[in-house]
């Protein structure tokens, strides 16, 4: 019996390395690969080893015949993803292992952030190489994207992190949380220190909506939100206002979806994750129990994936709508099988009633080729002003969550492209002002690519960049280190840095106040309470 991969594939190919008989697609080297929504497994090819299961980081393959519920249409689309993409299971040429020659000696390479893109990046360096690692983060627990921005419901995506806590206790890596590198150390310092400098700090910023009334009270970023609901110590402060029936999201795509899913579970359900306690108690009276997602395009243009919305459709006693209109008719008549338009086409249209109250229940609507044009109120968000093929009108609110893209911020010290929000570069090597490579300065995650792909994504970037700078040390190009004495450094100019037992201590913490709970952690939600968790470790 074939196996299937199912909604919580993470695109990183590890299956692909393992399979015996190339079964599994887009492979790394294919040109799908990088727009995939997830992987398949070709059902004719597949020999039931198991090798595929064994490798993924976050169990989302099964043998066919062990698929049960929502996830048996899994068996579908991975047989239909064959019979309409042109597929070889001949082998490519083969991948080794990069090695150093022993003139090279040993590199110390600093890696500013710990999310997945860092993670990845760590991880080739410390399997392929002797380098000596230093990681900083500006936060003082690790894990970034995936402690705070995949959702909580999402748990099995957040298994690829297990697969990194090894790095944390690798005698080659020092860790430095809770340091902000231009606030606390330079990047011209990290470079005197180090033979290679690699940012991996993603895409913290958020697009603006460019409409009148767009800063009104009620009116937020996905990114704000997202990180409210998973306990970033940033948004310890934020006030999410959920007594309005109705919520308007800006944009279609993951993101997206991932909010109107948190704004209309159960809160019951969500009590099981790691949700943060405060979202949890505010959540559990909300007034919410519609959401209205305003895509400009129409249906054939949707930005979401498969698995996202197949999560959506089964979420218990939420009803998903699409506005009838002249846009998502035309779709869905010229709609092609195992498509997304075709997935849509079997919701039932429904017409929007912009001003009156929600019906009973809870329902999604999608708004597809409806764009907001204003946002009204006096002191606050009451309504946003839309427009579609039947002109303009308001639709009742007061609750505007916009989430139309990330963006990367400036890093002190680096160039920066503030038309494709990243850090200018060829292959992961960051490009001066002139053009040229700017010596022992990398990029690697959405800072050099945009905010664009997966979790897993980040392997294959990760592996870019690392082959870039060691093609650079062999090569000769990277300077020694200038200076010694960087964890001295360090505690000088950041006394409140926290090392690996340190954030270990806080992982810890964090799991056992879940572990009484029945949750899988419950976090801490300010920097203080990070700190307090990792101090308690010393008896401060």
């Amino acid at each position: 019996m074939a196996y299937a991969i199912t909604q919580t594939c993470c695109n990183d190919a590890s299956c692909v390395s393992v399979c015996p008989v190339n079964c599994i697609h887009p492979t790394p080297d294919e040109p799908g690969f990088g727009s995939t929504d997830m992987l398949y497994v070709d059902p004719k090819t597949c020999i039931d080893c198991g090798a595929c299961a064994d490798a993924c980081p976050v169990d989302a393959i099964f043998p066919v015949d062990r698929l049960r519920g929502a996830d048996t249409i899994y068996a579908r689309l991975n047989r239909e993803y064959y019979e309409t993409t042109p597929t070889s299971n001949e082998w490519g040429a083969p991948h080794f292992p990069r090695s150093l020659p022993a003139s090279v000696g040993t590199l110390r390479v600093a890696i500013v952030g710990t999310g997945p893109a860092a993670a990845y990046t760590a991880q080739a360096l410390l399997r392929d190489t002797g380098a000596e690692l230093t990681m900083l983060d500006r936060l003082p627990i690790a894990g970034g994207l995936l402690r705070s921005g995949v959702a909580p419901d999402h748990q099995s995506t957040k298994k690829i992190g297990d697969g990194f806590s090894w790095l944390y206790r690798h005698p080659r890596l020092s860790l430095h949380m809770n340091v902000e590198v231009g606030r606390d150390i330079t990047h011209e310092e990290l470079a005197a220190h180090h033979h290679a400098v690699i940012y991996a700090v993603g895409a913290a910023a958020d697009r603006e909506l460019d409409v009148d009334g767009a800063g009104l009270p009620g009116s937020m970023s996905a990114t704000s939100f997202v990180a409210w609901y998973n306990a970033h110590p940033d948004a310890a402060d934020v006030e999410v206002d959920l007594s309005a029936e109705r919520a308007v999201v800006v944009g279609n795509g993951n993101v997206a979806l991932d909010v109107a899913r948190i704004l209309l579970s159960d809160p019951e359900r969500l009590a099981t994750t790691d949700i943060a306690d405060h979202a949890l108690r505010r959540l559990r009276g909300s007034e919410v129990r519609e959401v209205v997602l305003l895509a400009r395009r129409g249906p054939e243009h949707a930005a979401f994936t498969t698995p996202e919305f197949l999560a959506m459709r089964e979420i218990p006693g939420v009803e998903l709508v699409v506005q009838d209109g002249p846009e998502a008719r035309a779709a869905f008549a010229a709609a092609e099988p195992g498509g997304k338009v075709a997935l849509l086409a079997d919701l039932p249209l429904a017409d929007l009633d912009r001003e009156a109250p929600p019906a009973d229940g809870k329902r999604l609507v999608f708004a597809f080729g409806t764009e907001p044009v204003a946002v009204r109120g006096d002191d606050r968000v009451a309504s946003v002003r839309v427009r579609d093929s039947r002109g303009e009108g308001a639709i009742t609110t007061g609750l505007l969550i916009r989430a139309i893209g990330y963006r990367s911020s400036p890093i002190a010290g680096l160039p920066f492209d503030g038309t494709t929000s990243t850090v200018p570069n060829e292959s992961g090597r960051v490009l001066a002002e002139a053009g040229e490579p700017l010596p022992g300065t990398y990029v690697v995650g959405w800072a050099k690519r945009g905010p664009s792909g997966g979790i897993g994504t980040n392997r294959g970037c990760a592996g870019e960049t690392v082959g870039a700078l060691l093609d650079d040390a062999a090569a000769g190009r990277l300077a020694a280190p200038a200076e010694t004495g960087f964890d001295r450094l360090v505690r000088t100019r950041a006394p409140k840095s926290v090392g690996s037992r340190g954030m270990l201590a806080i992982d810890k913490a964090e799991r056992d106040r879940g572990d009484r709970e029945g949750r899988p952690r419950v976090k801490f939600a300010t920097t203080a309470e990070l700190l307090g968790a990792a101090n308690r470790l010393f008896g401060r």
